[in-house]
């Protein structure tokens, strides 16, 4: 299938250089300069507006600032498009229910870009918390974190009007997705948003609680004042513990222990793996992607996840803002 990236910072070019089973058609941006260079080294075409992006492509891929993920979007699904957004989607989450209802009407799909999912150590927990390894699950301990950069808070994520928000929209997303994928929806929403360290109008960190309607519970915190890149994911079950650390790159080396209690209790027996080929989980998802398109499939992690988040983060913003 054709692909047409539109944003062509950081995060398309990224996404063109793990394009699997898909071939690269077009690029767009604003800043024509950065689509130029981007074509010259995928060996595609720079176009010059939207409509023409569309019109070379099967699959739109939107890796944009925050504030233009939906709109974006939204007319890429209008025009008859399948759709991979970055997360969070949007900056509300009514936007993502104008882009959910647009995409029934056009029998297109939309998937969030919800990588996290995608990476081995996450897959290899899931399939262990799904095979009753643990037990029934109880609660999850989470923390995602960063130090920023020298003029971080002068950055796009640092105005509200690009961004939606800060440390919470950002990172603390993906703890709130992934946490919903083990724990399911979560019916109590409780925590704040402060902002600490940076000079700028969003959040630095972010702190949540969150439960189930059984209770299940998940104990979240995203920060970038992590002076040392941290990635912490705890998950308790009834009969057994599993911990991913690190994304690999900055964040260390990804690893997933496993620790199986045993009927006398004491020390638990310890499985640990480690996954030190790099993060291929970008391109997974697409391919994930591809296969939600060939078999008419809803994607998972899509728009009706997408809002669900959006929703507790609204909702995390509104006590902080009391």
């Amino acid at each position: 299938m054709r692909v047409g990236i539109v944003g062509c910072g950081l995060i398309g070019q990224k996404r063109a250089r793990l394009l699997r089973d898909a071939s690269l058609s077009a690029v767009y941006d604003v800043d024509q300069s950065r689509a130029q260079a981007l074509a010259a080294v995928q060996g595609c075409r720079a176009v010059a507006d939207l409509p023409e992006v569309f019109a070379a492509s099967d699959i739109i891929l939107v890796s944009t600032a925050n504030h233009a993920l939906a709109q974006i979007a939204l007319a890429a699904v209008r025009a008859g498009k399948h759709v991979l957004v970055e997360k969070p989607g949007a900056i509300r989450s009514s936007e993502l229910e104008e882009l959910q209802a647009a995409a029934q009407e056009q029998r297109v799909h939309v998937r969030i870009g919800y990588n996290h999912r995608y990476h081995p150590a996450l897959q290899q927990a899931r399939s262990l918390v799904d095979s009753g390894a643990v037990g029934d699950l109880m609660f999850i301990r989470a923390r995602y974190g960063h130090g920023g950069r020298v003029g971080y808070d002068r950055e796009w994520r640092a105005d509200p009007r690009l961004s939606g928000g800060g440390e919470l929209i950002d990172q603390g997303v993906h703890l709130i997705d992934l946490s919903r994928w083990f724990l399911g929806p979560f019916t109590s929403i409780a925590g704040a948003a402060p902002t600490f360290f940076w000079d700028m109008p969003v959040d630095d960190n972010a702190f949540l609680h969150l439960r189930t309607a059984s209770g299940a519970t998940a104990w979240l915190h995203a920060s970038c004042t992590e002076w040392k890149n941290l990635f912490s994911f705890e998950i308790y079950g009834r009969t057994g513990k599993l911990h991913i650390e690190g994304l690999g790159g900055s964040y260390g080396i990804e690893r997933l222990a496993f620790y199986k209690m045993l009927p006398e209790m004491g020390p638990p027996e310890t499985t640990i793996w480690e996954y030190p080929r790099g993060d291929q989980s970008w391109a997974l998802e697409l391919s994930a992607f591809l296969e939600d398109i060939r078999l008419d499939r809803t994607p998972q992690p899509g728009l009706a996840e997408g809002i669900e988040t959006l929703k507790i983060v609204e909702e995390i913003y509104r006590a902080s803002a009391r």
